[in-house]
């Protein structure tokens, strides 16, 4: 849980908070708002460039997984247009793919949500201002891409064949989930379940869950 942060005396940056989760949304409004000036919101992939567009802010707070393509897909649909706009990821995940796709998708930051409030204005201030912003974890995820430890243009192909949804279920077979505990997990049905690991095998060229499981973990996905 982020903690309350004072009041910062100085500019306040122009922000638009991207997150699914309404409750979250006006959390980080309340952690910030008195270091930032909220100029919108969304929760979806539309709706955020719809409003990025509107207000042309000077940080997108965005979350990465979101309905209608993810936080990857609102960078690709705004950043050429609005190059003054910056992007700074804030996500309850920290898995390799999902840190080096938005990064090469143009965000300037990536921090988790267990950052504390008066860290997160900061991130906020530094990645408006230019600067780049990781989790101490997470920036080691950015050096491997570019060191070559991690492959990231091969996960980066062979990812964007799967829905959200599929990759869900696939980072949750990889940690060795049942069938009957991702469909508890994810509000879905068992059945449901074997579709989208049917289809995850077939898109990824694969036979069965074991070459799945290390499939994720050969690219730090678990």
């Amino acid at each position: 849980m982020m903690e309350t942060a004072e009041p910062v005396v100085g500019e306040r940056r122009r922000v638009v908070v991207v997150d699914d989760h309404e409750m979250f949304r006006a959390g980080v409004k309340h952690e910030i708002g008195a270091a930032a000036q909220i100029v919108g919101e969304a929760a979806d992939v539309t709706s955020a460039v719809a409003v990025i567009a509107e207000t042309q802010p000077d940080l997108v707070l965005l979350d990465v997984h979101l309905p209608g393509g993810g936080g990857v897909e609102v960078i690709k649909r705004t950043h050429a247009r609005y190059p003054s706009v910056r992007f700074l990821a804030l996500s309850v995940s920290d898995v390799a793919e999902d840190v080096i796709g938005v990064i090469r998708a143009g965000a300037r930051g990536y921090v988790t949500k267990s950052i504390s409030g008066q860290e997160l204005i900061e991130a906020i201030n530094r990645v408006a201002s230019g600067d780049a912003v990781f989790s101490p974890r997470l920036a080691g995820f950015v050096l491997d891409a570019f060191s070559g430890s991690i492959e990231v243009a091969a996960v980066d192909e062979d990812l964007d064949r799967l829905s959200a949804r599929e990759r869900e279920v696939l980072r949750l077979i990889a940690r060795g989930y049942s069938y009957k505990e991702i469909a508890r997990d994810l509000f879905i049905s068992v059945k449901t379940v074997e579709t989208h690991v049917s289809s995850v095998l077939r898109k990824l060229q694969l036979t069965n869950r074991h070459q799945l499981a290390q499939w994720a973990s050969d690219r730090k996905l678990v």
